[in-house]
Order: C-alpha cells, then sequence, then structure tokens
C-alpha cells in the first residue's frame, strides 16, 4: 500500500458511485452524499425451518461461474448486465428506500455517464475463495406419505455467498496518474432450485442483518467475507 493509502482510501473512496450502486456492482462515492435512505420494511416472520441439505457442487460451480460472468460483463463496460441481473427481491427492497421503482430505475440508468464523468474504469471483476451454499426460501409442497397427502416444509432457493475481488481506477484531482484500488468482497448469488438461473445482491452494498430480513432463515452463525479496499498503485 502507498504511504497514507489508508486515508486516501477513507477519504477518496467511500465507495458509492451515488445511492444506487450500493446495489450494483462498485463502491465509489461522489463527493456529495445523498440523504439517508429509508428503513427497510419488515417481512413477516416464517413458522418453522424445513430440515437444510448440502447443495450438490454443480450448484455452487454455477453460482461461480455466474459471477465471473457478471464480472466479465462489467469490465467489459456492459453495466447494464449488473442492472438486469439484481435480484428482483433486493431490488424492490431498494426501491422502496429510494423513493420508487421509477426512481430507482432513473438513477441504475445513469451509471455509466457517472461512471465516466468521474473517471472510473473497472479493470478486473473476478471471483475468489471459498463460496458458501445455503438453502433459503422457505417454501410448502405436497407429498403423499402413507397414502395420505400431507404438507412438508422445503427451501425453494440456493443462495451463494462467493468472494470477489474487483480492480479498478478513477482520477483524483491534483494526481498526475489514475489511482488503482483493488477492493475485495462478495457477489450474493440466489436462484431457485433446479433453474440455476442467477441473479446478484453485491456484498458491498448490504449488510448481514439486511441480507436477514430478506432471507429470514440464515444461520444464526454465519459470517460473511471481509470487505476490504487498498490503492496497489
Amino acid at each position: 500500500m502507498t504511504p497514507g493509502g489508508c486515508e486516501r482510501i477513507h477519504c477518496l473512496v467511500k465507495f458509492t458511485l451515488f445511492p444506487l450502486l450500493f446495489a450494483l456492482f462498485t463502491s465509489v462515492q461522489a463527493q456529495d452524499s445523498p440523504p439517508p435512505l429509508k428503513p427497510l420494511p419488515p417481512l413477516p416472520k416464517e413458522e418453522s425451518s424445513p430440515p437444510a441439505s448440502v447443495a450438490p457442487q454443480s450448484v455452487v460451480d454455477s453460482a461461480v461461474a455466474a459471477v465471473d460472468h457478471l464480472g466479465s460483463e462489467v469490465v467489459q463496460g456492459r453495466y447494464q448486465a449488473a442492472v438486469d441481473s439484481m435480484n428482483p427481491l433486493w431490488k424492490e427492497r431498494t426501491a422502496s428506500r429510494m423513493g420508487g421503482m421509477k426512481k430507482l430505475d432513473e438513477q441504475l440508468s445513469a451509471v455509466a455517464d457517472q461512471m465516466v464523468s468521474q473517471g472510473i474504469r473497472i479493470l478486473a471483476f473476478k471471483p475468489t475463495g471459498t463460496p458458501q451454499a445455503l438453502e433459503v426460501g422457505p417454501g410448502k409442497k405436497t407429498e403423499v406419505i402413507d397414502g395420505v397427502a400431507s404438507e412438508v416444509l422445503i427451501y425453494t432457493k440456493w443462495l451463494v455467498i462467493v468472494p470477489t475481488v474487483k480492480t479498478f481506477q478513477m482520477r483524483l484531482k491534483n494526481e498526475p496518474k489514475p489511482v488503482v484500488i483493488e477492493s475485495i468482497g462478495y457477489q450474493v448469488a440466489i436462484s431457485d432450485k433446479n433453474k440455476q438461473e442467477w441473479t446478484f445482491i453485491d456484498g458491498s452494498g448490504t449488510s448481514l442483518n439486511e441480507l436477514r430480513s430478506l432471507f429470514i432463515n440464515l444461520p444464526a452463525d454465519l459470517k460473511l467475507p471481509p470487505l476490504e479496499k487498498r490503492e496497489i498503485r
């Protein structure tokens, strides 16, 4: 890390391009901070939890590959891919905090222009480390047990936490060369079971409590990957 790197990053990189990018793929904040977001609306409590099962390796591999593809799209400047693949539940909850879906979509559509105007370029975005796979989305299905149709509790979705490393470049005032920042974080990949069609929540824009508000059966001892940022040159 360069001398004073921690202070530089703390002052210059609070990591939200504007209020929306915490829900996307990067985290660079403009100088003027927006008003605080509204609190998340509560979700109903689940009645009970079905027994959990271990995700097949094919599910984990599929989630990691989807994160890798998302990163490739973003690095190539196809930022709409990040918008299109936002988890719908997370997008709805974010919209409720931003004043409605229309306002959310307006800000999302301006991402590319905001990045260009601030001299931000994403250089790399790759999965790394060991993913964590969990079952979420409690539901019910009907099974015939001893000749009697009965409702049983099941989980309907896979949630895979995929650690990531992003590298991006930004220009700063009074700096002759662009600053390059490495950001360690994670993507939360969610898919209905048996589909492996993944949507995402960027870890830089959420917290464990917020994830619990969306997926109320997350393990009590769940630990999320670290969020770290450093100037690398």
